[in-house]
């Protein structure tokens, strides 16, 4: 297979990386629309798209901050394009958190939104890291090199960990795993949120140490400080797992 993979269309050609990109916008959302019309939403829908807006002005900032300290030996070349050039997942993930808790503060909202978008989330994001595993080098999440059995050549000559079919398998396995809870218990409010972004952290502060990312003297990277900071911010459900259940069903 040939790196970056793109569909031509006469003399032109598509990059299936902005494909995904869009479908996992456009899918997700449907999919998070569906759910919402079949489940008893305690919040209302003026107070929905406000707390969206705060979810996407929170991800927005978050995502190109984390995005950009994710090397500081580039901040000679900072300027707008390199700021509007740098995203991660994680600081989009945390900067949104922060962005809707802020907001439900102000509308005196306790009761958890997040667990509506989990699966959508989960769906999202699979689509998204199909399209970075077809982008090859140019979307920076591959791995180092690697002489495993799986490992690819993403066009550089040196076969590679593909961290982002790692993070695909991580999803799936995430999402099948919430489903099968939810047969047979009831979490309890927020509680789904929660474990989706405990244990994401937790799988990106283990995936970067086999990505060629900066790290600092310490042995970390940003992207695992930020992990770090989020896993703190969760850490009940690492201490009390068993209170994510609700009820037996």
């Amino acid at each position: 297979m040939h790196f970056p993979a793109n569909i031509p269309i006469g003399k032109s050609s598509i990059p299936i990386h902005f494909i995904c990109e869009t479908l996992a916008y456009t899918i997700g959302y449907r999919y998070y629309v569906y759910l919402k019309k079949h489940s008893a939403d305690p919040i209302s829908d003026n107070n929905r798209i406000i707390i969206f807006v705060g979810a996407a002005l929170g991800g927005f900032l978050g995502s190109h901050i984390i995005g950009v300290l994710e090397r500081p030996d580039l901040f000679n070349h900072m300027s707008v394009f390199y700021f509007m050039g740098n995203t991660t997942i994680v600081g989009g993930l945390l900067g949104g958190l922060i962005g809707v808790e802020l907001v439900k503060k102000k509308l005196g909202i306790t009761t958890s939104s997040g667990d509506l978008m989990v699966y959508p989330i989960c769906l999202s994001m699979i689509i998204g890291r199909t399209g970075c595993f077809f982008a090859g080098l140019e979307d920076g999440t591959f791995g180092i090199a690697s002489n495993l059995p799986w490992a690819i050549n993403f066009g550089d000559g040196v076969r590679r960990h593909p961290t982002n079919l790692y993070e695909i398998l991580f999803w799936i396995i995430l999402w099948v795993t919430l489903l099968l809870i939810e047969r047979r218990h009831q979490f309890k409010d927020g509680a789904k949120f929660k474990i989706l972004m405990a244990a994401y952290l937790t799988f990106r502060l283990m995936i970067e140490f086999i990505k060629p990312d900066y790290f600092f003297s310490f042995g970390l990277s940003v992207i695992q400080l930020a992990s770090l900071a989020g896993i703190a911010y969760y850490y009940k459900v690492f201490i009390y797992p068993s209170k994510t259940i609700k009820t037996y069903a």
